[in-house]
């Protein structure tokens, strides 16, 4: 066992390797913590801070390049490029499924293709979606473009 410094820089060297993520209020809270358990991902979820659970879409999407954190969300709003300029963004994802089962299956998806890298490697992508956005559902090709899949 080391010194407290050790233990704690070391746990603090692994979170920050962790795809960082900004949910968005509509996101079900078991889907939260599905990203925080199964996936092992730093999720800022709005709904557990008082003065960001009530924020416009607006600030969410301020707050969420701010932090460096890409937002997660079930708010096709933010597909409006006018009101959500993509390169003023963290990156956006939009997730659309029929049921829990179908959001962790897109979770794991997401996981393994756009915030794990090269896969040989075991590299995490801090922000794989900085600047565009995504629209992620169940017919989705994985393929990242630079502009939003429909």
């Amino acid at each position: 066992m080391g010194t407290l410094a050790s233990e704690l820089g070391e746990r603090a060297g692994r979170f920050s390797e962790q795809p960082r993520v900004y949910v968005d209020a509509n996101v079900p809270a078991g889907l939260v913590t599905f990203m925080r358990t199964a996936l092992g991902w730093d999720a800022l979820f709005v709904v557990e801070h008082d003065d960001l659970r009530r924020a416009s879409d607006i600030e969410h999407y301020r707050l969420a390049r701010q932090l460096r954190r890409t937002l997660i969300t079930l708010d096709r709003d933010y597909l409006d490029d006018r009101r959500f300029p993509p390169e003023r963004s963290g990156g956006v994802l939009v997730l659309a499924a029929p049921g829990e089962r179908g959001f962790i299956q897109l979770l794991r998806r997401l996981h393994s293709d756009v915030f794990q890298g090269d896969t040989s490697a075991s590299d995490v992508v801090p922000l794989p979606l900085e600047g565009r956005k995504l629209h992620v559902h169940a017919d989705w090709s994985g393929v990242i473009g630079a502009a939003v899949e429909a």
